[in-house]
C-alpha cells in the first residue's frame, strides 16, 4: 500500500491544522492506521492510532484531547485534526499503515507501511 500525506506546513501556536493521508494499491478497509512524527535527532514517536473498523483510536498522551484521528475508508484516507498547536508538536508527520484481520484493534507500533511525511512546523 502506498501512502501520501498532505496538510502540514507553518502554524501559530494555540491554531489549528488537518493532516489528510490517501492511499492506494490495496483495499483500505483491511489496514489499521497510524501517525507517527519525528524531531532532527530524536527517534520517531507514536501519536495516534484508528482500527480498520469501528472507530476504535488511541492517542499519545501528549496530543490527547488535541488531536482526533479518523478515516473514511470510501476515500481512502486517514485524518489528524490537530487543534490547540504547541510548539512542541513541531515535527515531520508519517501516516503509517498495518494489515489486520481484526477490525477493532489499533496498533502503537508493527507498521510496515509509511508515507513520505508531512513537516509542521508550530511557532511560539
Amino acid at each position: 500500500v502506498q501512502l501520501v500525506e498532505s496538510g502540514g506546513g507553518l502554524q501559530q501556536a494555540g491554531g489549528s491544522l488537518i493532516l489528510s493521508c490517501a492511499a492506494s494499491g490495496d483495499i483500505f478497509s483491511n489496514y489499521a492506521m497510524g501517525w507517527f512524527r519525528q524531531t532532527r535527532g530524536k527517534e520517531r514517536e507514536f501519536v495516534s492510532a484508528i482500527s480498520r473498523g469501528l472507530g476504535r483510536t488511541f492517542y499519545a498522551e501528549s496530543v490527547k484531547g488535541r488531536f482526533t484521528i479518523s478515516r473514511d475508508n470510501a476515500k481512502n484516507t486517514v485524518y489528524l485534526q490537530m487543534n490547540s498547536l504547541k510548539p512542541e508538536d513541531t515535527a515531520v508527520y508519517f501516516c503509517t499503515a498495518r494489515w489486520s484481520n481484526d477490525v477493532e484493534s489499533y496498533y502503537i507500533n508493527g507498521y510496515p507501511y509509511w508515507g513520505q511525511g508531512t513537516q509542521v512546523t508550530v511557532s511560539s
